[in-house]
């Protein structure tokens, strides 16, 4: 026991080291590159940090852990929904967290949305029948995020065009890229380590994979995009932060695919029901997350961002019921 949490503080610590380089290369990248903080942060940032989620779900589904990596997909969107309101709520600067491109990252957390009422859709159905070793909800989840990455993309760009805020620094940016993939290599080594020490942990503490998966590796498998996030505010990147939450909430979606491939059947058919807990959660919280980012009011009570506050007690509840229900 104490070896295995050893282990686990150990891989903990290099993953948020990892995370800390991500953000840093992200956002050179970014300036160096024109690409711009908002795009870094939902494209690359994102599928970066959603790595040891991959790779968690590939080592789970082979050894038939289904609801460890459903619990895991689905955990991880609201341990960032989680992250993304505590930042909010503490945060004391002018104005919010959020910049004036509000609009466009109300775009990609709707994509989410769409993404994960999907699978919310696929997980009542029960659909047994494959196709390319993928089930019929898996295809339409990789289908309908390619499309909201192309709607997103040009709509990010228009917005830049309007306003042009950010413009590219002299310089060269593939050190930085070199940099950032290094770093990802740790993440995606580091990542399944962690998640197969906390299964274990997992076995010894008695409770079941679904909630184990939902809320430990899901705890675990979000440390990078909490750290690329705290590092990327910290750094100045609020839209490389907020847009990192949100992209990997979507990228997050397409990842029971990876399930599929490694199983050759519909993971989404053979989980279990209490993911529809999980999955109604994080459709729940990302709509209040939208309404706080089209709601310009700057009003807090008692030092307190109701938004966020409210996405906060929403998402403690739902894990509850998971808890309850596992």
């Amino acid at each position: 026991m104490t070896t295995l949490l050893l282990t686990f503080l150990a891989l903990a610590a290099i993953i948020v080291a990892a995370g800390v380089a991500l953000a840093r290369c992200g956002d050179r990248i970014a300036e160096l590159s024109g690409l711009g903080r908002s795009l870094v942060g939902l494209v690359l940032l994102a599928s970066a940090t959603s790595l040891p989620e991959f790779t968690v779900a590939w080592n789970s589904v082979r050894i038939g852990a289904i609801d460890l990596t459903m619990g895991d997909v689905l955990g991880s969107s609201l341990i960032n929904l989680l992250i993304l309101a505590i930042l909010d709520l503490s945060s004391r600067q002018r104005g919010k967290m959020l910049s004036n491109m509000a609009a466009a990252h109300a775009l990609s957390a709707a994509a989410g949305i769409l993404l994960t009422s999907i699978v919310l859709l696929f997980l009542l159905l029960d659909v047994q029948w494959t196709l390319w070793r993928m089930g019929p909800g898996t295809i339409a989840v990789v289908v309908a995020y390619l499309f909201t990455l192309r709607l997103v993309y040009f709509d990010q760009q228009f917005a830049m065009q309007l306003h042009p805020t950010e413009k590219p620094q002299s310089g060269r940016w593939w050190p930085y890229a070199l940099g950032f993939m290094a770093a990802a290599s740790v993440v995606l080594v580091a990542g399944p380590r962690l998640a197969h020490t906390a299964d274990q942990l997992a076995e010894l503490t008695g409770l079941g994979r679904t909630f184990f998966g939902t809320v430990f590796v899901a705890g675990i498998t979000s440390l990078p995009e909490a750290v690329a996030t705290i590092e990327a505010l910290r750094l100045g990147a609020r839209d490389m932060a907020v847009g990192n939450v949100f992209g990997s909430n979507a990228f997050n979606m397409i990842i029971p695919a990876v399930g599929d491939l490694a199983s050759g059947q519909p993971i989404l058919a053979l989980a279990s029901d209490v993911h529809l807990i999980t999955a109604t959660a994080v459709i729940l919280v990302t709509t209040i997350a939208i309404l706080g980012l089209l709601y310009r009011a700057e009003k807090r009570y008692w030092l307190v961002e109701p938004d966020a506050a409210l996405m906060i007690v929403l998402i403690l509840g739902s894990l509850a019921l998971v808890y309850y229900h596992r």
